[in-house]
């Protein structure tokens, strides 16, 4: 199968304040005409190309097409890494989940960088329920936030190696209807960046606010298998009505 891609620079509307124009990205498409999209955030660290190569590996047929944008997030100093100035969707402090200050300001302007990726996709002629967000470690946090805080009810949300973030904030806004929304969420039970057992906790409160889980965990680290991968190929196929 062929596949189109390309790389993106095109400015926003002004739907939200907190972003000046749409995020650079990586777009792939699986047929000349898309009636899906998936939203897929890199972690920290990395670019919107870590995930480029996952496209054919989910052998995702022609019809429905699919386009697959990887944007690349905002340049900025992390903390935990002394200050280094590198792509991240949010600061870190530290790896100490307990203790650790949340950079509340960067994970929402985050999510209204994604939102405006969302808005084009709708603008574009893609319905709101045939966008998938997807992310690994903070990208799935960024994800997991938006898909299920904001304003469209989304087709679902892939949440890999991650946690849900600032729940004191995220959980009262989770909508009856974003509620309704599909969530893959799967970890590594050998984690040693974010350990199982935050992703264990965001899954467990997210299912008490009646949010739809499933869940799959792999004998793994801070990393995606070739098992999730497959198990990921069939949960997107579904979405799709492969």
């Amino acid at each position: 199968m062929e596949y189109t891609r390309t790389a993106s620079d095109t400015a926003a509307s002004n739907v939200f304040p907190m972003s000046q124009k749409l995020l650079d990205c990586i777009e792939i498409t699986t047929a000349d005409q898309c009636n899906y999209a998936v939203i897929w955030l890199h972690g920290l660290g990395a670019s919107g190309h870590d995930f480029e190569p996952i496209v054919p590996e989910l052998q995702l047929l022609q019809r429905p097409g699919v386009r697959f944008l990887f944007p690349h997030a905002p340049v900025r100093p992390i903390t935990i890494n002394g200050g280094a100035a590198m792509r991240g969707w949010y600061d870190i402090t530290s790896l100490d989940f307990g203790s650790r200050e949340q950079d509340i300001d960067g994970i929402q302007q985050s999510a209204g960088f994604v939102s405006d990726l969302i808005e084009q996709q709708i603008e574009g002629g893609i319905a709101a329920n045939r966008i998938t967000l997807a992310g690994f470690s903070q990208g799935g946090a960024i994800a997991l936030y938006t898909g299920l805080t904001g304003q469209h009810r989304l087709g679902g949300i892939l949440a890999l190696s991650t946690y849900l973030p600032i729940q004191d904030t995220a959980l009262p806004a989770i909508t009856p209807e974003n509620s309704d929304t599909p969530v893959f969420m799967a970890h590594g039970r050998h984690d040693d960046v974010i350990q199982i057992q935050h992703a264990e906790q965001s899954r467990d409160v997210l299912r008490q606010h009646n949010v739809s889980i499933d869940w799959h965990d792999y004998d793994i680290m801070h990393s995606v298998s070739a098992e999730e991968v497959a198990d990921i190929s069939v949960w997107l196929k579904r979405q799709f009505g492969m």
